[in-house]
């Protein structure tokens, strides 16, 4: 990949000066946020000589592993299926303004790669807080030939499924800093942290989390464990069946397309994962003792 225009983000998190309130007390006090800028994708595609650059897609999202975000967006929207097709992910060379130079970022796709143009116009614009809804994502799963999801496992101890809100917030730094930011966490069978991401989005942490892997060429995923720190969405279910995960936990409720979603594509979903229950969905059979 190339990486020879990476330079460091924004910062995650500001400062500010906020009034807090206890009881009848009005008193002045240093608070941290949540950093939330728009980060616009843009797509460089098209044999030698004939290449063209378009918008791809603007997303609201929490500056920091912008190009894994990219990467993974491309891959779950079926834009890409390896990282072969990706010669390069750069702050885009074309705006001249440092500040905003930092918001925007071109993914170079190989000259073989074909590209839909009618697709490419409805991805034009994502929100932090809902992604790419309705049709375009139902079209992007058919579009990103989901793996074939392992009917031989792998098997996860009960145990670590509860285990694992606990070992996701000891990672959270930013979390930490400022309470106001989902997190998406790779982990083994065995519940070892792998990769975590955060952001403002829930689905621009998932993309954080598969960018990295596709990056790293650990896809397709079929021995880990996903835990999502929200709701569990169709759109997040989709993500994590285009990356090959065979088992998605969330801390919140599932959506009923979600579970319809998790069932059709042979996954486990497990949702409510807190305060030492949780319910399972779809795909029980991978929850046992691995030894058994």
């Amino acid at each position: 990949m190339d990486t020879s225009s990476v330079f460091l983000p924004p910062t995650s998190y500001d400062y500010l000066t906020v009034h807090k309130v206890t009881g009848a007390e009005l008193t002045e006090a240093s608070d941290v946020v949540a950093a939330e800028e728009p980060l616009e994708i843009r797509l460089g595609f098209g044999p030698a000589g004939q290449r063209e650059h378009r918008t791809l897609a603007i997303t609201m999202r929490t500056p920091g592993h912008d190009m894994e975000l990219a990467a993974g967006f491309l891959l779950t929207e079926g834009i890409v299926r390896s990282r072969a097709e990706l010669t390069g992910i750069r702050y885009c060379p074309d705006v001249t303004k440092e500040e905003e130079r930092e918001n925007v970022v071109r993914a170079e796709l190989a000259e073989n790669v074909g590209v839909s143009m009618p697709r490419l116009e409805r991805h034009f614009y994502t929100s932090s807080s809902c992604g790419v809804c309705g049709k375009t994502s139902i079209d992007a799963v058919h579009a990103a030939a989901c793996p074939v999801l392992p009917m031989n496992g792998p098997y996860v101890s009960p145990q670590v499924i509860h285990e694992l809100p606990a070992r996701q917030r000891a990672a959270q730094a930013l979390f930490e800093q400022t309470g106001g930011l989902h997190a998406a966490a790779l982990f083994s069978p065995a519940g070892e942290l792998l990769l975590l991401r955060e952001d403002v989005g829930r689905h621009n942490a998932l993309d954080k989390v598969i960018g990295a892997a596709l990056l790293q060429e650990w896809l397709p995923l079929h021995h880990t464990v996903l835990l999502v720190s929200g709701r569990a969405s169709f759109e997040l279910v989709q993500k994590a069946a285009v990356a090959g995960i065979p088992v998605l936990a969330a801390v919140g409720a599932p959506s009923s397309l979600a579970v319809q979603a998790a069932k059709d594509f042979g996954m486990t979903l497990c949702g409510f994962v807190r305060q030492g229950r949780y319910n399972v969905y779809s795909g029980a059979w991978r929850l046992r003792e691995p030894q058994q």
